[in-house]
């Protein structure tokens, strides 16, 4: 599907030179001489590269769809991660760096979405929201009674996170996976 230039959005997938990117920014810009343009910031779901663009509105790029998919994490060999198609049964790898920082999240048997194009993976989707147990807190300091206090505490999977003053280690908690920070205490 063709798009103007200046109706791309962050979070849209493009096909731009021969490869797929996904719009991380934008900048709509009118300078005083010459037509608008929207300047974007995207990164190559291939390979990783990222690059500035600037489309006028004259531009036409194609925004590309991508099928998703359900898989199951079974487990991690080496740097590449084993999925399992939950349709067929079919297992396939991953390289870890393709989920980045919240492959720290993936636990075995956990569903996750994989978006793929021309029907190679080229992202994966955890859920927004995984339970852990804290394993090592900070004691509270008496007096801190603001609101806003927060203490540091390690979860099981070794990830940092800052959770409320009552909140104590073995406690089972909510966190969001992409910003690594506390919801809330699960239920």
């Amino acid at each position: 599907m063709k798009i103007s230039g200046v109706d791309i959005r962050p979070g849209n997938i493009l096909e731009y030179e021969g490869g797929i990117w996904k719009v991380a920014k934008i900048q709509h810009t009118q300078p005083g001489k010459g037509g608008a343009y929207m300047q974007v910031e995207m990164k190559n779901l291939q390979d990783g590269r990222k690059t500035n663009v600037r489309f006028r509105s004259a531009d036409t790029i194609e925004r590309v769809r991508l099928d998703t998919k359900d898989f199951q994490y079974l487990y991690a060999e080496g740097d590449m991660l084993v999925f399992m198609d939950k349709d067929t049964y079919d297992q396939i790898q991953l390289p870890t760096d393709l989920i980045g920082d919240a492959a720290a999240f993936l636990e075995d048997g956990m569903e996750v979405m994989l978006e793929m194009w021309e029907e190679k993976p080229i992202s994966v989707q955890l859920p927004e929201q995984v339970e852990a147990v804290i394993v090592e807190a900070d004691a509270v300091v008496k007096g801190q009674t603001a609101s806003s206090s927060y203490k540091p505490a390690v979860l099981e999977n070794g990830v940092r996170v800052m959770v409320p003053p009552h909140i104590e280690s073995g406690t089972r908690i909510v966190v969001d996976v992409y910003e690594r920070s506390y919801v809330g205490k699960a239920s």
